[in-house]
């Protein structure tokens, strides 16, 4: 393991110089993975496993949008393409990648074909955690193993075509097996992680349900309508509202930050720029901090479980959920979002001062 330090703070990672795929190959050479759900993560969590030579199944209802997306992905119905059931039945690993709501309805039936000394994976600690809630409780024969990829299986496919990994947390919940480390680290590598850090099943899901209802979809969209509308009633046009709120930070700000940290980005914008940032990001930080405090209590009380839980397994949750996205994607700032888009260069080089 490599060891990393943050600031005294010690934490150990996996890489694939410790852990490289031939290794990972090696240690599940006689296992079957079947990824159950074509979803979120299950395309790219199965299509890279698929790539890098692992033993891999898909398990997917039948005569849905998502066993034909398989289909059309080169899994093939009866050979590499199974109802959920036979899936689970078939696979001495089996990654649950249903949705949290699937999840429950289908337990009982992925937990009556786990076999004595069978892995159970998951990529959220949604299940576990709340298991009181979900009624999701493993055999305690079988390995319950964790990766959770920190992005969309989107991103984690993209990335993996173009060469590069996507960081992963991984977690133990009960190693029946005794084999349950390299189980997971070796998946973990399969399924395309840049490293692998170590967390717990509450962990990753207190963190994670705080990070989507915060900065990475909840809080950043509420940011963005706050500042565009605040544009907007004085008087600036939809487009120049756009770009000052969204279109900079995400095509020309955030790269910079992702390459090497928010002083680095501050550092190549203008001095205005600069001043203005260091002046006012504690004023955002103290007015929001209560918000995120009440979140996480929340999150930790089971609250925001139980309002998912309640929600996502009503019959009329699709369309009500069309209709708030709607709600979005009808707003002017992404209509303004919609055309600018159109309008991007193929290619626009990030200059050295980016903000004035």
């Amino acid at each position: 393991m490599a060891t990393l330090n943050f600031g005294g703070v010690e934490e150990e990672v996996v890489t694939r110089e410790e852990f490289p795929l031939d290794k990972a190959r090696e240690t599940l050479k006689d296992e079957t993975i079947a990824v159950l759900g074509y979803g979120v993560q299950g395309p790219g969590q199965a299509l890279n496993l698929k790539d890098n030579g692992f033993n891999v199944i898909v398990g997917q209802r039948k005569n849905s949008s998502t066993w034909d997306k398989a289909v059309e992905d080169g899994w093939v119905p009866g050979e590499t393409l199974f109802e959920i059931e036979e899936a689970a039945q078939r696979g001495t690993i089996v990654q649950y990648l249903l949705s949290d709501a699937g999840q429950i309805a289908v337990w009982p039936t992925v937990k009556a074909a786990l076999n004595p000394g069978d892995a159970l994976y998951f990529s959220h600690g949604f299940g576990i955690t709340y298991k009181d809630r979900t009624g999701i409780i493993p055999p305690e024969n079988v390995d319950v193993i964790l990766v959770a990829p920190k992005g969309s299986g989107t991103s984690l496919r993209r990335m993996f075509l173009e060469g590069r990994g996507l960081n992963s947390s991984y977690a133990i919940f009960q190693d029946a097996t005794g084999n349950a480390k390299d189980r997971v680290t070796a998946l973990g590598i399969g399924v395309g992680s840049g490293y692998l850090f170590e967390t717990t099943f509450k962990d990753e899901v207190y963190s994670d349900l705080t990070g989507e209802r915060g900065t990475l979809m909840g809080a950043i969209q509420g940011i963005f309508a706050a500042q565009y509308e605040v544009l907007r009633a004085n008087g600036h046009s939809p487009s120049e509202a756009f770009n000052e709120t969204v279109e900079e930070l995400t095509q020309s700000l955030m790269p910079l930050v992702a390459e090497n940290g928010m002083d680095w980005m501050y550092a190549n914008c203008s001095t205005t720029a600069q001043r203005g940032a260091l002046d006012w990001w504690k004023k955002f930080r103290d007015a929001t901090k209560p918000v995120f405090e009440n979140l996480y209590e929340e999150v930790a009380a089971g609250n925001e479980a139980q309002r998912s839980i309640d929600s996502n397994s009503k019959d009329d949750y699709r369309e009500k959920l069309e209709g708030e996205l709607a709600e979005l994607r009808e707003s002017e700032m992404w209509k303004a979002g919609k055309t600018v888009r159109q309008l991007r260069p193929e290619n626009t080089p990030v200059e050295e001062e980016v903000a004035e």
